[in-house]
């Protein structure tokens, strides 16, 4: 098994304790720094975990980010990208919503969103990970998720699934509705 740490600002910790395969900055920060302009201390913050002699990759909310990335040829190994955009700021809200906003922003998943991450991570060669495509579970058809995330990536990309098994056996579940999909059993 392999690990693949999700860091965050001081990875080196986690980097010491569990020698970790790969190493992504987290999402959230990542699309703070875009929003502010200030994408060269992520840049920065990848060059330091190449460093420590894992794998790099980028983690966002906004294809737009990853589009960014591969533009000016940064040394990363890979991307996570959500593929609801999550951070969008409320000037991109109401442009999205023609003027109109609504409560609780961070928690709003448009059915329009996934489309474009898939786009962008099928234009890069680079191994991506799409994750939250269950939309935090609000999606009405899990098994329609699934099967869009694995027709809309590369062969090479992979899929994050977020869990809560306290109710149901959720890892079970997904592994037999992945197996269903991909071997057709």
């Amino acid at each position: 098994m392999n690990l693949i740490i999700q860091g965050m600002n001081d990875f080196m910790p986690s980097v010491k304790a569990f020698k970790p395969m790969a190493i992504y900055c987290q999402g959230e920060i990542v699309d703070k720094a875009y929003q502010a302009g200030q994408m060269d201390t992520i840049k920065e913050w990848c060059k330091n975990v190449r460093g420590t002699g894992a794998m790099v990759g980028v983690g966002t909310h906004k294809p737009e980010v990853i589009a960014l990335v591969e533009e000016q040829g940064w040394d990363v190994d890979f991307y996570a990208g959500c593929v609801y955009n999550r951070t969008r700021t409320t000037d991109e809200w109401k442009k999205v919503l023609g003027g109109e906003l609504v409560e609780m922003q961070g928690d709003c998943y448009l059915q329009s969103d996934p489309p474009r991450m898939y786009k962008v991570m099928r234009a890069t060669s680079k191994p991506c990970f799409a994750f939250k495509i269950l939309a935090a579970g609000r999606v009405t058809n899990a098994e329609q998720a699934f099967r869009t995330a694995y027709e809309s990536i590369k062969p090479n990309d992979g899929v994050f699934i977020g869990l809560y098994p306290a109710a149901r056996d959720e890892v079970r579940e997904n592994a037999e509705r992945v197996h269903r999909l991909l071997v057709g059993a």
